[in-house]
């Protein structure tokens, strides 16, 4: 059946009409003339965290209003190359216009989604741990194989990362890992990659070949910023340090350069030690332990809301995706339905489809319980 470009266009128009709506170009273009004005004083750079936190937020607004014009252009340059194929009759440019337009439709549902991210940390860069659950060795090589799931991810779209501490399981994988993703929004698209995941499997640790079936939890917190008021007393800390460790037990540092960080009131626990030196493991540790205290006094706010709201449902859930590769192969997603049948696209970082249906799921949620 031949594509109705003309209807296809106009819903794409539509849905930019209500982007440009939530997006706010105007107030969009009056930030950027600020920042411009505030980065092109002479005296920025006397205080180098406020010159950083200028010249992010003008880069940040930049590629924002650019990334809406240049979707706009791109939609009008396929109305055109559309109209030449069917004018023409020219098959080959009708092609290349179907092939645009399904490349303009993902972009523009990838822009829709940004919008729907409108959480107090939404913006912010992200701290991701993962923890090996029940099922042993096959936990921990699960916790691996999401670790890199998730690297590979921010790869894909050329997002930076750094891993900031690893603990290696004794015969195989990861007890757990914490990495940072160093992009605006990573916490709000991976803010839903937050729950337990479950694989099943044949073993590979198993000599009998049985089924196993294994969990690990995903933690994601916001990166905490210099004007967040998350002030921890230092007695209510306990530092141990200790020698960092690689892959079975194998010692990769000779100085006890390694940090565990505790939150006593809380029972929080940090651990850090992929830094060169303990000074700068003590400074990452206490980074991550803020974000976390950041993002548990928002839980505490908002659960105190929905006490006084008189709401009991739960939320989330702990089980949140299952990861099947033995009968049969399938990703599934328990919270949105949204599933797919190439498992190893999804272990190699393809999981956009899933973070997408998440954002909407949630933004579903707050809809009904607001």
């Amino acid at each position: 059946m031949a594509t109705d470009f003309s209807a296809e266009i106009k819903a794409l128009r539509a849905t930019m009409d209500s982007v440009r709506e939530v997006t706010d170009l105007d107030s969009l273009r009056t930030q950027i003339a600020d920042l411009e004005q505030q980065s092109g004083a002479p005296d920025l750079w006397d205080d180098p965290e406020h010159a950083q936190q200028v010249t992010s937020q003008l880069s940040r607004a930049n590629a924002e209003l650019e990334r809406v014009e240049k979707m706009d252009s791109r939609i009008d340059d396929l109305e055109v190359l559309a109209e030449m194929g069917q004018e023409e009759n020219d098959a080959d440019t009708i092609a290349e216009a179907e092939k645009e337009l399904a490349h303009v439709q993902k972009a523009v549902g990838e822009l829709e989604v940004r919008t729907l991210l409108s959480g107090e940390y939404d913006q912010r860069e992200a701290v991701v741990t993962i923890r090996s659950g029940a099922g042993g060795v096959d936990a921990a090589d699960f916790a691996e194989m999401l670790l890199r799931m998730y690297l590979r991810w921010a790869e894909r779209h050329g997002y930076p990362t750094k891993v900031m501490d690893t603990s290696y399981a004794e015969e195989a994988g990861l007890k757990s890992a914490t990495f940072e993703v160093n992009v605006p929004y990573a916490y709000g698209n991976l803010s839903v990659e937050a729950g337990t995941h479950r694989l099943v499997r044949i073993s590979p640790f198993d000599n009998q070949g049985r089924r196993q079936t294994s969990f690990a939890a995903v933690e994601v917190v916001p990166l905490i910023e210099q004007t967040d008021s998350i002030e921890i007393p230092e007695n209510e800390l306990k530092i141990d340090v200790f020698r960092s460790s690689g892959p079975g037990g194998q010692s990769v540092n000779t100085t006890d350069s390694a940090v565990r960080m505790t939150h006593i009131p809380t029972g929080t626990v940090v651990s850090m030690q992929n830094e060169k030196s303990q000074i700068q493991n003590r400074a990452a540790a206490l980074r991550v332990m803020q974000s976390r205290l950041l993002l548990l006094r928002r839980e505490q706010e908002a659960a105190e809301k929905k006490e006084l709201a008189g709401d009991i449902k739960a939320s989330w859930g702990d089980q949140m995706r299952s990861y099947v590769l033995h009968p049969y192969q399938m990703v599934k997603d328990l919270r949105t339905e949204y599933e797919v049948g190439n498992t190893s696209a999804v272990f190699d970082g393809d999981i956009d489809g899933f973070i997408e249906a998440g954002i909407r799921w949630k933004r579903n949620q707050e809809r009904d319980n607001a």
